[in-house]
């Protein structure tokens, strides 16, 4: 798939790392070539007047590749959880993986940290890196050894690869806990673990990440108590991120009322406290990064009860949605909010992509902000409709999508 002829994006706004401009936007070998330059004889002039014109998304820490749900939501490259079956630790896996969604979606693989994901022995991660691995993951669980956790830290710091970790101290949260312990878990009558459970293993991470100098980024992080820890973390110089999917911004654990096994995630949905400060982290910059958490369950998983539903959102198709709410509430203007889903994830995964900027890849989305929809869970785009956003109306619609300057929807 590769672009035919030059393309100029004319009459819309572009939003750019440094600010909203109304200017053209010329495509040429599948890169992005002038920012704010004139149309030339030849180009395929695509009108974009009353619409944003922005970096296609990406999605940084998903678990299942549906092309057409991302496609829909305006994302264009994602990177690939390790927690497959079997997971992604073996090179050649890993190789399957990062060609599983070309040409028109480019899927980057998380190198599974450990053997199995099973916390124990260190994978083989330098092959998975050469295979096409953009960071080392632990997947949808914590590493709960703390000598296994510092030899990852240690070796990817040599590596110079991010290890992406979910934060969640499993000796507290266990396998049972479905909500965080407070009131609505108690009345509900829900296995509960405390919120302190996700502060420790942060503490835990960033002491070993402090320690060895290495990347670390925090897949999710829902609960003041470890925000205020990656914040201080962030000022001593510490390299260590974080990012949050769209449901711990706008949900908290009053969405468990009914026992919605749509609302049932992992980490799970906070206290109304944590939400706000998980607002207040996206406004001053400790969150860098909003992720779908894209994670597709029939109802073979949902139609359970409460305790025994998997965890899991498709999110993919109302990513983009969620983030625009942000911006309409006043929390962040629109090019942090691309910051947040494209051009931040970029820059951790190290793709050149995420903004609009002269050399990086053709991967561009037209928005119109103001389109109204609902979210409907009976026909969604994705291989399953386990969002907790079902029957919300919302704003933010992607009325066109090009990946490496070809077009990928009408």
């Amino acid at each position: 798939m590769k672009q035919q002829r030059p393309i100029s994006i004319t009459g819309g706004t572009l939003v750019t790392p440094i600010g909203l401009a109304e200017a053209n936007l010329r495509l040429v070998d599948g890169l992005i070539a002038v920012v704010g330059g004139g149309i030339s004889e030849g180009d395929e002039v695509v009108e974009a007047r009353g619409l944003l014109v922005t970096p296609g998304l990406v999605d940084c820490g998903v678990f299942a590749v549906d092309k057409p749900a991302f496609h829909f939501g305006g994302i264009t490259r994602a990177a690939l959880m390790p927690d497959q079956s079997p997971p992604l630790d073996h090179p050649s896996r890993v190789r399957y993986a990062a060609q599983s969604g070309k040409p028109d979606l480019w899927v980057h693989p998380l190198a599974a940290a450990t053997v199995g994901l099973a916390g124990t022995h260190l994978a083989e991660i330098a092959m998975m890196r050469d295979a096409g691995a953009r960071a080392i993951a632990t997947g949808r669980s914590w590493i709960a050894d703390s000598g296994v956790m510092l030899r990852l830290l240690q070796y990817a710091a040599m590596l110079d690869m991010v290890v992406v970790s979910h934060a969640e101290d499993g000796g507290l949260a266990g396998r049972s806990a479905s909500a965080t312990a407070g009131e609505m878990a108690t009345r509900l009558g829900l296995p509960s673990a405390p919120a302190q459970a996700e502060a420790l293993a942060v503490a835990r991470d960033i002491a070993l990440a402090e320690m060895t100098g290495a990347r670390l980024h925090l897949r999710q992080v829902t609960t003041r108590g470890a925000l205020d820890l990656v914040r201080a973390a962030q000022k001593r110089g510490v390299a260590v991120t974080a990012g949050v999917t769209p449901a711990h911004f706008m949900l908290s654990d009053l969405a468990l009322a009914g026992f919605r096994t749509f609302a049932r995630l992992s980490p799970p949905l906070r206290s109304e406290d944590d939400r706000q400060a998980v607002r207040e982290a996206l406004a001053d910059g400790t969150i860098s990064v909003v992720a779908s958490g894209h994670d597709p369950r029939g109802p073979e998983d949902k139609n359970l009860p409460f305790a025994d539903a998997a965890p899991g959102m498709a999110g993919a198709e109302t990513l983009l949605a969620m983030v625009l709410t942000l911006v309409r509430d006043g929390v962040i203007d629109l090019p942090r909010a691309f910051d947040l889903v494209a051009r931040n994830p970029a820059r951790l995964l190290g793709v050149p992509a995420g903004a609009l900027e002269a050399g990086l890849e053709g991967d561009v989305a037209l928005i119109d902000p103001e389109r109204p929809w609902v979210v409907d869970s009976r026909k969604m785009e994705a291989s399953a409709g386990n969002t907790p956003f079902d029957r919300q109306p919302v704003q933010g619609r992607v009325i066109a999508l090009w990946k490496g300057g070809v077009r990928i929807t009408r």
